[in-house]
């Protein structure tokens, strides 16, 4: 299903010569009406008119989730707070929070592009999803919410927790869909296990998941206890919130809604751009964004892009599953690790729940790297040589993975801690050393 075909699929010279007007228009915009960008162009010896085609964008500064935090809160906008209808912000947990701020215009863009992502995954208006992201400044739920309803369909506005009422509420509504994070809808399908409630007592067919990495099996995994098709959907709230990008029915990475959001792939290290295919850093230029217009705005997010032709005729250029975070990666007696190579071992595994924590500590300065990891019903024994088997076999596949040892951790089924909203899997006690 094609929700906007004329953008969706339209030719790449036609879209390279709209995102080149767009670009100007917007480098104009935050020239003239954001102290911040003009310094930084003059710094670079650039003006508004050495930008006339998409290519010229390589001419400009790059933006980091620093400098949003540098100008709190406001200090960024392109527009006066007269024409600023919300606020979303981060939680500010490691220092200022970011805040975004949008016009009437970017609400409605941001509307129809989350509809978009919900077509591609096959829903319609007879569909009823279960938002289940927090609401608030989180853009997850109110971002999905109003998506949802710009698609017609029928939103149930159940936020995050509250698990027991999420169950009854979806299957007495009759939900068809739920929008969650890929962590809490395995805590969903864990709850609905150990409930009792029957699977055929549900309507759900699909899953829209996102807000943190997830690996390919782990999307297998939802599908399998939750019997849906499991979909990614992936955004920010400084660029604008989920809908950024999506999958289709295909499932082959994910469609970037390129008419409004730039993408390149850049060198973290040299900040150089790289080819297509090639893994590096995701950068955003927001082409139509009035509020907060961001040029080259660094993610932080690992992943690969193509503009190899898409089956379902969508023209867009794709990026991969994020395979981790350039600020997230964990350095480990020299070796680079990221998260999802452990859950990705851990879930191609049938003895092992997808539920994991990673603790990082230094002891005589050598870096260690401690994996609990849950046991299944059925595997979980209380014969010690039974526990010593499997606790070589994780070992020696993550050792083949990662390039180094780990210390495993085996721990009974339901013992690692839940989480409701985005899950929080590493610990780094090497900070406080």
């Amino acid at each position: 299903m094609i929700w906007n075909k004329a953008k969706e699929c339209m030719a790449p010279e036609e879209k390279r010569k709209l995102q080149g007007e767009r670009l100007h228009k917007l480098v104009e915009k935050v020239y003239h009406s954001t102290p911040f960008y003009r310094q930084k162009m003059q710094e670079m010896n650039v003006t508004p008119d050495d930008i006339q085609s998409i290519d010229d964008i390589v001419k400009l500064p790059f933006t980091t989730k620093q400098d949003l935090r540098d100008n709190y809160p406001y200090g960024l906008f392109a527009v006066p707070m007269s024409q600023i209808i919300r606020l979303h912000a981060s939680s500010g947990t490691t220092g200022s929070p970011t805040v975004v701020g949008y016009t009437r215009k970017d609400l409605s863009i941001w509307a129809e592009m989350t509809a978009r992502c919900l077509s591609a995954f096959g829903a319609g208006q007879n569909d009823i999803f279960s938002v289940a992201y927090g609401y608030g400044l989180f853009t997850g739920g109110l971002g999905l919410h109003y998506g949802v309803e710009h698609l017609g369909a029928t939103v149930i506005p159940m936020s995050s927790g509250n698990t027991a009422k999420q169950i009854q509420l979806m299957r007495d509504f009759g939900a068809t869909a739920l929008a969650c994070t890929p962590s809490y809808a395995l805590y969903l399908a864990e709850a609905m296990e150990k409930a009792g409630i029957p699977r055929n007592e549900f309507k759900l067919n699909i899953g829209v998941f996102g807000a943190e990495p997830w690996t390919e099996n782990m999307c297998k995994e939802i599908e399998t206890k939750l019997g849906i098709d499991a979909y990614n959907i992936y955004g920010l709230s400084e660029i604008m919130g989920p809908g950024v990008s999506h999958e289709c029915q295909y499932k082959d990475d994910s469609h970037i809604i390129d008419d409004h959001f730039y993408p390149e792939i850049i060198s973290p290290d040299t900040l150089e751009s790289l080819p297509y295919g090639e893994q590096g850093e995701l950068v955003f230029t927001t082409l139509t964004k009035e509020g907060l217009p961001l040029l080259r705005y660094r993610t932080k997010d690992l992943c690969t892009l193509t503009d190899e032709p898409c089956r379902c005729g969508r023209t867009s250029v794709r990026m991969s599953r994020i395979v981790g975070r350039s600020d997230d990666m964990l350095i480990i007696r020299g070796v680079n690790v990221f998260p999802s190579q452990i859950e990705s071992v851990i879930l191609e595994m049938e003895e092992f729940e997808p539920h994991y924590m990673l603790i990082v500590n230094r002891v005589n300065n050598l870096d260690i790297l401690e994996v609990q990891v849950e046991v299944r019903d059925g595997y979980y024994s209380d014969e010690i040589t039974k526990m010593v088997i499997l606790k070589k076999k994780i070992a020696q596949r993550l050792h083949s993975v990662l390039g180094i040892s780990a210390d495993i951790k085996l721990v009974e089924p339901y013992t690692i801690k839940r989480s409701e909203g985005k899950a929080q899997r590493v610990i780094d006690k090497r900070i406080f050393n």
